[in-house]
């Protein structure tokens, strides 16, 4: 098994936290989509899912089967499917389809190709990424990478967020889908120390860490120590939207 494929199982250990903690979307990002037969991929606990269902009909697919039943309760109009896309039967084509927070999850062999087939031609999919960038409590950006630095070998030395405009506009190439269109929301999110801590424990890097809990009580002395107990964080939202070609080919 690959870490893709090992991290992508880690999310529904705790589906309440995930729910709980993990942000929604600007909301006029949504208005730059449509219907009406729409696919998701990787819905998570539904935070896009819900405002899709008000542009259409909405199949969702989600790995997680715990994160499945959250989805279920919170967008109760949509049809949430347990399955693995990169395997899943496709049906009859959509109109759109929308993966929010999860495409990179998917084989990059062979998901621009899955997503050109599920789509009708002239059809939209639609990738949204969330990038945390430079701006809110940015001191603490600084200070935090010496737990980091402690506790995961894995971390580069002196660290530093990116500048939301050195953040790339990309999307992998196809020969099925025209040239993409990007579209960006920068906004901040303030959090106490326990919902930034349980944010913490939504990103499959920190589940999976094995000095987890010796870096997560680091982070919450520094937050509680030196930060009064609260930090912000400064995030950007992508979206980028691709068409299928008329005539789609069958491969990328």
């Amino acid at each position: 098994m690959t870490d893709r494929e090992r991290l992508r199982t880690t999310f529904g250990e705790d589906a309440a936290r995930y729910h709980r903690a993990r942000p929604t979307y600007p909301a006029e990002l949504f208005a730059r989509l449509s219907g009406p037969r729409i696919l998701e991929i990787g819905p998570g606990t539904g935070q896009a899912t819900l405002p899709l269902t008000l542009l259409g009909e909405v199949t969702a697919v989600e790995l997680s089967p715990e994160l499945a039943a959250v989805a279920r309760q919170h967008a109760p109009a949509a049809h949430v499917v347990v399955a693995n896309f990169d395997e899943w039967p496709l049906p009859d084509p959509f109109d759109l389809v929308v993966s929010a927070t999860a495409f990179h999850w998917l084989d990059p062999a062979t998901r621009m190709t899955r997503c050109a087939e599920a789509l009708r031609p002239g059809g939209a999919l639609a990738v949204i990424s969330t990038h945390h960038v430079a701006g809110g409590t940015e001191q603490f950006f600084v200070d935090v990478q010496d737990c980091y630095e402690r506790w995961d070998p894995s971390t580069p030395p002196n660290l530093r967020l990116s500048r939301a405009d050195d953040i790339p506009r990309e999307l992998d190439e196809s020969a099925a889908f025209e040239a993409p269109e990007f579209f960006r929301y920068e906004w901040e999110q303030a959090y106490d120390t326990e919902a930034y801590v349980d944010l913490l424990l939504t990103y499959s890097n920190h589940i999976a860490l094995p000095s987890q809990n010796e870096l997560i009580a680091d982070i919450r002395q520094l937050i509680d120590t030196r930060y009064g107990g609260w930090v912000t964080k400064r995030y950007l939202t992508q979206l980028a939207v691709a068409r299928v070609r008329a005539a789609a080919p069958a491969s990328s």
